[in-house]
């Protein structure tokens, strides 16, 4: 069953440590420390994954999920259609981009 903005928004919300802040356009949700997911007023979510997660949910459910066609999509942020997942499947996504958003950010090296 398809989910609706709403409740893409309540799992997100559901996340400990979770908030929703404006960004742009769009509803950003984030932990303490960064943005782990935005929806779009289309209804249209991405996900801030890094790469090996963005594979795994392209190749779980290649329906629903797809890399974004830009320079943040081939460093993992992820577009899933809502009309094409079910919400055991993006509660899933959600906790993955949520905690990967929880973890400390690496450094680059100089």
């Amino acid at each position: 069953m398809p989910v609706t903005p709403a409740r893409a928004r309540e799992l997100a919300l559901a996340l400990p440590d979770a908030s929703e802040k404006a960004h742009f356009d769009r509803a950003a949700f984030r932990t303490p420390k960064r943005i782990f997911a935005t929806l779009g007023p289309q209804g249209d979510l991405n996900l801030m994954f890094d790469p090996d997660l963005q594979a795994h949910y392209c190749e779980m459910a290649p329906q629903a999920f797809a890399p974004l066609d830009n320079a943040w999509g081939r460093s993992g942020a992820t577009c899933c259609t809502l009309k094409k997942v079910d919400a055991a499947t993006l509660k899933s996504a959600l906790a993955a981009a949520h905690q990967r958003a929880m973890a400390p950010m690496k450094r680059a090296k100089k």
